[in-house]
This record gives structure tokens, sequence and C-alpha cells, in this order.
């Protein structure tokens, strides 16, 4: 058995929290109460922590979450936060660039930097993907009628820029551009992007990715990121219904995983580990590189050695194996095009040949229409954060495994597979070179060092969107009192704030319009 692995009570039970508002939770799917999670508790009679050692690690612990140790996921505030005022400082527009969990990301950053500057956010703009050539935008990815009700006691999110009136014509209002600091303080936005603004009456954020900083220390702020992240941003329902399609059809026929395969041209040049490769394919990587990537000297049996390139189809098939998986595992990949096809993934699915991708599940017709660029990835992300056991290959750098891990973190310490590179680059350069005596032996202890989705303390380089323990947890009967969990009727409090806001505001407009007509 895993030592610590499995919760005293796996049933999740309903609390008050941000995300709980109007009573839907009853009548909402599996996928879309995931989106909702703030209001589910998850109870552990596990009181500490039991180290893993390679004897533990048993398959059919890892289809169970990992041990809550008494902590549940809770993004409401804990402290005095009072209601978005009235009259704000300005509009805040953003650019989210990237790809879709780079901008998800940005979305969350964006909410914080208007809470921050206390403005008013227009909806965040989507770049329109240039790997993908996908425009389809907020509207077009999230539910934004959701995302302005679940933000409402935090900010004031309006869907455009108002029309300004001038010499009797009105035109839409101009906000005044700024390229922010990559990795910008708190202090950059309450001085000169907030100078900027109230000169302007609004600013234009561009490109807005990494552009506010992810370690701030300041609990509450970390907590606000959840809430928007895990509760706001809700995919459209046409999404979820697909995904939902596509989950229970996989679960229908037991436990699956799902695994990220990032096994992809551009995340390949990135890494500079082009020597498994033809010539031609070689030529490829380099060309995309040089056209996309700062120019390095990478050796590849450097980069090896140090864990820095992703895992190969075949690695990702041997790790599964040495931990206990065997040839009736039903895996979900979610990858884009694999570079070098079906030469590398013939030796994976000699090892797991039950193996379906969002392609391959479902309705052609559905699929065909839905899944094309970001809907693609955003179902796919859906699949992975639903699937018992997830599987990135390469974190880093990949925004999707990142995001997906913490939202699991976050949806009760789902179990994560995260190899670690650096500790498995030996022992499979040892297998290649023909040393492989104790190959699988060496694999499960070098595995057995990873926390396994369970909660854990926050490293560099890991990031708050892959961990946010544990700001955006709490205990019911916790040692410090800073996780303590909100009070029951936190929901209340901050209705009651909003209501009198607005209502002090009414009776501010209405005294004012008095002054006027009496003058």
């Amino acid at each position: 058995m895993m030592g610590g692995r499995r919760g005293g009570n796996r049933h999740q039970k309903q609390s008050s929290g941000v995300g709980g508002i109007g009573g839907m939770l009853g009548r909402l799917s599996v996928a879309v109460i995931v989106l909702f999670i703030c209001t589910l508790s998850l109870y552990s009679t596990i009181k500490g922590t039991t180290s893993i050692t390679r004897s533990e690690i048993s398959v059919d612990e890892l289809w169970s979450p990992a041990a809550a140790q008494g902590w549940r996921p809770s993004s409401a505030p804990r402290s005095d936060w009072p209601p978005p005022p009235i009259e704000s400082n300005g509009y805040l527009r953003v650019r989210c660039n990237g790809g879709l969990n780079q901008q998800r990301s940005a979305i969350c950053n964006a909410v914080l930097a208007a809470r921050i500057m206390n403005a008013t956010l227009v909806l965040p703009e989507l770049d329109a993907n240039s790997f993908w050539h996908d425009d389809s935008g907020f509207k077009g990815l999230y539910d934004v009628e959701h995302f302005i009700k679940a933000l409402r006691y935090d900010v004031k999110i309006v869907e455009r820029l108002p029309e300004t009136s001038s010499k009797g014509k009105s035109k839409k209002m101009k906000a005044y551009q700024i390229r922010p600091p990559r990795d910008a303080p708190i202090s950059w936005y309450t001085t000169d992007a907030l100078q900027k603004m109230k000169e302007h009456g609004a600013i234009y954020l561009t490109p807005f990715s990494h552009r506010l900083a992810e370690e701030i220390d300041y609990p509450e702020y970390q907590r606000l990121r959840c809430r928007v992240n895990y509760h706001a941003l809700r995919f459209k329902p046409h999404i979820m219904k697909l995904s939902n399609m596509i989950v229970n059809k996989l679960r229908s026929q037991g436990h699956f995983m799902a695994i990220h395969l990032r096994f992809e041209m551009d995340m390949l040049a990135f890494a500079g580990c082009l020597d498994i490769f033809t010539p031609k394919e070689q030529e490829i990587l380099k060309k995309y590189r040089k056209e996309n990537f700062a120019d390095k000297d990478l050796k590849y049996s450097e980069r090896r050695a140090i864990g820095k390139c992703p895992l190969t189809p075949e690695e990702v098939g041997l790790i599964l194996r040495a931990i206990g998986f065997d040839n009736s595992t039903r895996i979900y990949i979610a990858a884009g095009e694999l570079f070098g096809g079906e030469r590398f993934m013939k030796p994976f699915r000699s090892l797991f040949p039950h193996l379906e991708n969002h392609s391959t599940v479902g309705p052609a017709d559905e699929l065909a229409e839905n899944t094309r660029g970001l809907l693609g990835s955003a179902v796919d992300y859906m699949v992975c954060l639903l699937a018992d056991i997830f599987m990135p290959t390469y974190d880093g750098p990949s925004n999707f495994a990142n995001n997906v891990m913490g939202h699991r973190l976050y949806y009760g310490f789902r179990t994560i597979i995260q190899p670690d590179r650096k500790a498995l680059a030996p022992i499979f350069i040892d297998r290649e070179n023909g040393r492989s005596a104790g190959f699988e032996e060496a694999v499960r202890h070098a595995m057995s060092k990873t926390p396994f989705g369970g909660p854990h303390k926050r490293v560099k380089p890991e990031s708050f969107y892959t961990n946010s323990w544990p700001e955006c947890f709490c205990q019911t009967s916790p040692q410090n009192p800073a996780d303590k969990c909100p009070p029951e009727n936190v929901v209340e409090v901050l209705n009651d704030q909003l209501h009198r806001e607005e209502t002090d505001g009414k009776e501010t407009d209405s005294l004012n319009q008095t002054n006027f007509t009496s003058r």
C-alpha cells in the first residue's frame, strides 16, 4: 500500500464559498461542478504525512486521490474584503497573448491588476493564436455572464469601453497603450499604471503575458487568482458538454488516465533536443528554433543528462510499466501533432494499446466542429482535469500541464504522476548503453520521491498556477490560525457588503441630482 495517499473519507461535501452562489450545484454535471469546486470539501482522517518508498507505490492506490491531510480547497476571502467601489479610477484593457493556458493565467492577472488599481476591467482580449490560427476570443471560449457574476464581489467588469461625447458627437473611449514590464511588482500598478489611468481614463496593457509578479506576499490577492482560475473561468456550454461526453464514455469502461504527451515540434525545438531525429527532421527543428527562440548553443548530451529534454513516448510507457500499470490501462492522449509521427508512437502503443484522443471518442460531427485550435485544447484541458490520473511528460514551460496540475490539486488532490526527468535521465541513459539491470527498480525509486498530487510546499521553479497550496486551501482544525477555513456565511457577508455599497452609491447619485436641480 502507498503510505499517506488515501483519505479516510473520499466523499465530497458542500460548504459555503464564493463559487456556490445560487444553489446550482445539485443541477450541474460533474464537469461544471469542477469549476465551482470551492464549495466542495474533502475531509481526511490522515493526520500526518507518511513518506512514500518504492515498495509502497501501488497502482490501486494511484487510481484514488492523494490524501488531503485535513486540507480542502477554499479561495473565499478570510479577512476584510470590501466590494469594488461604485466609482473606479478608470478602465483597464489587456491583450492576453500566447496559447489557451498562457492566456488563462493572464486573465487571472488582469482581474488582480484591476482590483489593485480599483479599475473597471474590460473583458480581456485573447490574442488570435499564431500557432493554431484561432481567433475564438473570450466570448468564443468562456461563459461571459458567469465570469462577470462570479467576480462581482471583487471587480467591476464590462464587455467594452464606454462611448464619450464631444461637441455633440459620440465616440468610443480611447485607452492609452502601455507595454508593462515582465513580472511587474504591485508597486508598478499602483504608481506608473495608475497615474496613466487617471490621466487618460483608460489604459491598454499589451502584451499581457507574465506581466504581474507571481509570488505576492498577500494571501488574499493569491486567493483572488484562484477564484478567477477555478471558479469564474468556465468554458462555454458546448465545450463542457463535449468534454463531459468524452469523460463519461471513457469512464463507462472503468478508470482511465490522461497523458499530456508534449512531444511536438515547438517544444522539441525550444528544448534543443535534436539528436534522436533524422537529419531532415533536425533541419526542420533548427529552422523553427531560429525563427522563434533566442540563439543558444545547446548540446543534446548535456541537455539530456540534466533532464531538459521532453520524454519520448517510449520512455513514458516504460515509466508507467515500472510503476506497475499493465497493457489493459486505458489512456487518453492530449497532444498536438507528435513530431516524428508513428515511429515514436509505435513502441508506446505496443506497451499500452488502449489509446484514445479527442478525435477518436464521441460523435465525429461534433468533434470536427468543436475540437479545432483552442477549442480542442479546451476539451483536452477538461478531460485531463477530470481523468482519474494525469501525467504530464514535460512541465516547466508547458502552461497546459502546469495549469491542469494546479486545477487537479484544487479539485481534491487528484492523482498526478509527475516524472522527475532529472532523476530519470541517468537511468534511461544507462539503459540505452546496455546497462538495464535493475531498470524498473531504479525508475520506481526515482518516482517514489514525487508527491503524486498531494499537498506539498511550493518550491521554485514551481508556479503558483501549478501549486496554490497553502493560500487557496484551508483546514477546519488548523495548527496555524492563518489556515483556518472562512466562516460558513462568507457569501452572505460579501453579498451584504456589496448591497450596502450599491445602496450608498444610489443615495449619493440621488443627492447629487437633487443638489444640481435645486440650483
